[in-house]
């Protein structure tokens, strides 16, 4: 579409990148690309990233479409991007490196050849059930169960060529398991994944596998805040609300459905007891620093007690698995932590504004009698703890009075008055910023 005239182009090619460029190359400058994100993969993105030409990657759940709308085609669908890109209306989802998508590659073939293997496993076992063979001899899929299995004998020849297919197909696949276990493994162990996992690790349920995992998934770690992480992953609820009505339901279930699935299953092991570190967590605590280590340590007992008050209110254990994963998210992105576990670079030193003091430091001024000079007023923004509501009972007039203040005291204020309509005040108290210790009040 010529953005000038509102000419619109049309040529159906094949899905190779040399045409694709050949073609846009032809097109009047300046030209903007935009396609859905799908099995075409991010080669076409860059691509044209190469050669200057912008292209946006548009994930088809992001795009709006009028509910009157009932025919979709390929051309339709195409003059339809080309119409939002034209006006603004689309946001491209990040482009991965090529790196970030080699292991992402290794990743979710290790998820599918898990699905494969439970497939595998659930075919062989309905087979033998079929036939009244039963395994009583403990937990199924060990060493055990597999000798046991070997000693299965069939007269009839189709159920005996049927079992040795399900069998060898659950050998087989938990060969390749083991294969892409060995490659997750080192591909771990390598930059750039080395920092990240290995700071990921520190919380009990994350091991390498669920580490990588979640590094490759999630990509670039500052784009996202611990509030807006489990709306990225799906793992916040629906909401259909109007006026004074609000209604919530189940999680909305968007975005990154493997990382999504990483995080719910690292949630159940914080259902157990919490207790020394078994050999596993503290060979992976071994290696890092102990600011990471205390870091994981009070993630841990953060999310176990997370997890029995919300048992305690009768929530059941998958509802709050999933609130545990949105929990544990929020903490590996803990905004403005120095030692936030999803990052791999030191933060930079925070620039404090005149007269605020670091954190513990006590403020100083001069006491006189009856009168308290504060310090220069700090800057509306800088420090959470500044602005605070509350409650304030007023009509007319206020009558404050301050008492003289007591050596190493803060000062204390009395606010007297008849006072029967309520009122919302902001109070600012720049005596307290940044006070950890608090203070003295009096209302």
């Amino acid at each position: 579409m010529d953005w000038d005239s509102g000419q619109v182009f049309g040529q159906r090619l094949v899905p190779a990148n040399e045409a694709v460029l050949g073609w846009v190359g032809q097109l009047p400058r300046p030209v903007a690309v935009a396609y859905e994100a799908g099995p075409t993969g991010f080669g076409l993105a860059r691509a044209f990233a190469a050669v200057g030409v912008r292209c946006e990657v548009v994930a088809p759940s992001k795009l709006e479409r009028p509910p009157g709308d009932r025919v979709k085609t390929d051309r339709r669908d195409a003059r339809r991007l080309a119409r939002l890109l034209h006006i603004g209306e689309i946001s491209g989802i990040r482009i991965p490196s090529v790196v970030e998508e080699d292991a992402r590659d290794l990743v979710r073939a290790r998820e599918d050849a898990r699905a494969d293997l439970m497939r595998a496993r659930h075919r062989l076992s309905k087979l033998l059930l079929r036939h009244g063979i039963v395994y009583y001899g403990g937990q199924a899929w060990t060493g055990t169960h597999e000798r046991w299995l070997r000693q299965q004998r069939f007269d009839a020849a189709g159920a005996r060529a049927a079992f040795d297919q399900a069998f060898d197909t659950v050998l087989s696949v938990t060969a390749r398991r083991h294969r892409l276990d060995e490659a997750i493994a080192v591909t771990a162990a390598q930059p750039p994944w080395a920092p990240i996992v290995s700071r990921l690790c520190a919380v009990r349920g994350i091991a390498t596998l669920t580490g990588l995992g979640l590094a490759v998934e999630i990509g670039d770690w500052d784009r996202f805040t611990g509030a807006s992480i489990g709306a990225y992953l799906g793992l916040v609820p629906t909401e259909s609300s109007s006026g004074t009505s609000r209604s919530q339901g189940s999680i909305t279930k968007t975005g990154n459905t493997h990382a999504r699935r990483l995080l719910v299953e690292a949630a159940w092991h914080h259902q157990k007891p919490l207790r020394a570190p078994g050999k596993a967590l503290a060979a992976r605590r071994a290696g890092l620093a102990a600011a990471v280590r205390a870091r994981g340590e009070a993630a841990d007992r953060r999310l176990h007690q997370r997890w029995d008050a919300l048992a305690a209110r009768h929530k059941r254990p998958p509802v709050t698995a999933v609130a545990i994963a949105r929990g544990t998210g929020r903490l590996v992105l803990r905004p403005g932590h120095p030692q936030r576990l999803a990052r791999t670079s030191p933060r930079p030193p925070a620039q404090r504004q005149p007269g605020q003091r670091q954190p513990g430091q006590h403020q100083t001024g001069q006491h006189q009698t009856g009168r308290w000079e504060n310090p220069a007023p700090v800057a509306r923004g800088t420090d959470p703890r500044e602005n605070y509501e509350q409650p304030l009972h007023g009509r007319s007039t206020l009558e404050v009075r301050q008492r003289p203040a007591v050596p190493d005291e803060h000062p204390v204020m009395q606010v007297t008055g008849p006072f029967p309509i309520l009122k919302t005040a902001s109070i600012v108290d720049t005596d307290l910023q940044g006070d950890d210790h608090g203070g003295k009040h009096e209302t």
